[in-house]
C-alpha cells in the first residue's frame, strides 16, 4: 500500500503547529496504524529527520496511550478498538490520512500527537480512593455483591482512561470517564461510605481542569474503545443531584 499522509506537527506545547505531508511506502494491509507510523519514522530518522512523536506502550488496546484523531474519527473509523487495534486493511491504496491529537483545552498538546493527559489522573485522585477501618474490617472477598452490581462495575472499570471521549465530544466534556471511574467504586459495598462525596469531588475536579459540560450527543460512547455505556452519566447524575441532600 502506499498512503499519503497529513500529520499534525507541533514541537513543544507554546509553539504553534501545523500539518505536514509524508508519504508511506509499503506499508502491509496487515501492519496496525501504530506499525505503519514506525516505518514512517523509520525512512525519518534514515534522512536525519525529526520522527513523529506519538504514545504508545502496550499496544494491546489496554493502556489506553495511543490515542489519535485519525481522518477526524478518534481512534479511526473502526468502533471498538483503540488506535493500535486498528490495522491497515481498513484503508485503501492512495488513501490520504489525516492524523492529529486530541483537541480539548484540558488535554493541551505536548509534542506533535502527544497530549498531557494528566487531568485524568487529577480526577481520579480527587475521588478515586476507599478508605476502610483498620482492625475488624471484614475480608473484602467476603463480602457478597450482587451479581448484576458486579457485573455493571466491571463494565465501568474497563475503562482505559484513553481521552477518546474528550476528543470525539463537541464540549470535550470528561463525563464518560468521570461517570466510568466513579460507578465501577460505587456500585459495590466497599464504595457506599465515599458514594457521595466521591461523585461531588470528582464532577468539582472536571470543571476545574476545563472540560466541557455533557449535553448528551452520545458521541462519546460511539468513540470509546471499550464501548462504555452512556448509561453510567445517567447513574453519575443521579448521584449527583443525591449527594445536594446529604
Amino acid at each position: 500500500m502506499h498512503l499519503i499522509l497529513h500529520v499534525w506537527r507541533q514541537p513543544r506545547r507554546d509553539a504553534p503547529g501545523g500539518f505536514e505531508r509524508y508519504e508511506a511506502r509499503d506499508i502491509s494491509p496487515d501492519m496496525s496504524f501504530l506499525e505503519m507510523l514506525d516505518v514512517v519514522n523509520e525512512a525519518l530518522i534514515r534522512e536525519q529527520r525529526e520522527p513523529i512523536a506519538f504514545e504508545h506502550d502496550c499496544r494491546e488496546g489496554i493502556c489506553g496511550s495511543c490515542g489519535m484523531m485519525i481522518n477526524g474519527n478518534a481512534h479511526g473509523p473502526l468502533r471498538g478498538v483503540a488506535t493500535c487495534q486498528l490495522h491497515m486493511r481498513s484503508f485503501q491504496d492512495g488513501d490520504e490520512i489525516w492524523i492529529e491529537p486530541w483537541r480539548a483545552k484540558a488535554f493541551p498538546v505536548i509534542r506533535d500527537l502527544v497530549v498531557d493527559r494528566g487531568a485524568f489522573d487529577r480526577i481520579i485522585e480527587s475521588g478515586g480512593y476507599i478508605s476502610v477501618r483498620a482492625g475488624s474490617a471484614p475480608e473484602a472477598n467476603a463480602i457478597p455483591v450482587p451479581k448484576e452490581n458486579a457485573d455493571t462495575a466491571f463494565d465501568a472499570a474497563t475503562c482505559i482512561g484513553c481521552g477518546a471521549c474528550v476528543a470525539a465530544c463537541p464540549n470535550a466534556a470528561a463525563m464518560l470517564f468521570t461517570s466510568a471511574k466513579a460507578a465501577h467504586l460505587n456500585l459495590l459495598p466497599q464504595g457506599q461510605p465515599e458514594r457521595y462525596e466521591r461523585v461531588r469531588t470528582m464532577v468539582d475536579r472536571m470543571d476545574v481542569e476545563g472540560f466541557g459540560s455533557c449535553t448528551n450527543h452520545a458521541e462519546c460512547e460511539a468513540a470509546c474503545p471499550k464501548e462504555i455505556s452512556i448509561d453510567f452519566i445517567a447513574m453519575l447524575n443521579r448521584d449527583l443531584v443525591a449527594s445536594m441532600w446529604r
